[in-house]
């Protein structure tokens, strides 16, 4: 699954152009393929990522800066679609995919839905199992905190339960496709074309309820 979103993402980036926004504002997408090219292959900026402490956030920046100043979109969008290098835990296939799918996911969809007159990106069915599978696991630590109880439908997928409502909450019901259930867990509610039920009060707890990622 990961060799066919990294190929969507350097392809996507050469038909966008390196100054081309995306949601993850103030990044351009050559600010956003340096920060996947970065995380393949600088073991130092990963404190950085995963958490908001100032030096270690700013060394990352500095690093993913570097990275985009020194080469063109063209060479980034090669980095990116090579992968890690053999070194890299991630290289190995399997494990590739499992951290990786939903980043790479949401990433190329950070590019495509910053655009005017956007359209989802249709995935191979291969992604959208490998996102579904994901999502059952990662989605309990995303909606962790949730104020309500989460549960997620995909037709032709499944069902699962991602968090129990806390307290005397309710549990609001998220329809979609994996992907666009994805994008909701990482926090693109404006663009991620979710259909969400519940009672009113539970539906405006999850809207109001901030997802890092």
């Amino acid at each position: 699954s990961t060799p066919l979103l990294r190929d969507l993402i350097a392809s996507t980036a050469l038909d966008l152009g390196p100054q081309a926004p995306t949601l993850c504002d103030p990044w351009r997408v050559r600010d956003l393929l340096a920060h996947l090219v970065v995380r393949d292959s600088r073991p130092d900026v990963l404190p950085g990522i995963g958490l908001d402490v100032g030096p270690l956030r700013r060394h990352t920046d500095k690093v993913q800066d570097r990275a985009a100043e020194r080469q063109d979109l063209p060479q980034l969008a090669e980095s990116v679609r090579r992968g890690p290098s053999r070194w890299w835990p991630t290289s190995v296939g399997a494990v590739d995919d499992l951290v990786n799918v939903p980043e790479l996911a949401v990433h190329l969809e950070d590019m495509v839905r910053a655009q005017p007159g956007w359209e989802p990106t249709p995935l191979p069915e291969e992604v959208q199992r490998a996102l579904w599978s994901s999502l059952r696991r990662s989605g309990r630590m995303l909606y962790g905190r949730a104020p309500v109880g989460v549960v997620v439908v995909a037709e032709g997928y499944g069902r699962a339960s991602l968090r129990r409502p806390p307290g005397g909450a309710g549990t609001v019901v998220l329809r979609g496709t994996p992907l666009e259930l994805t994008l909701h867990a990482f926090g693109r509610d404006a663009v991620a074309r979710v259909e969400a039920t519940g009672e009113d009060a539970d539906l405006t707890a999850l809207d109001r309820h901030r997802r890092s990622v």
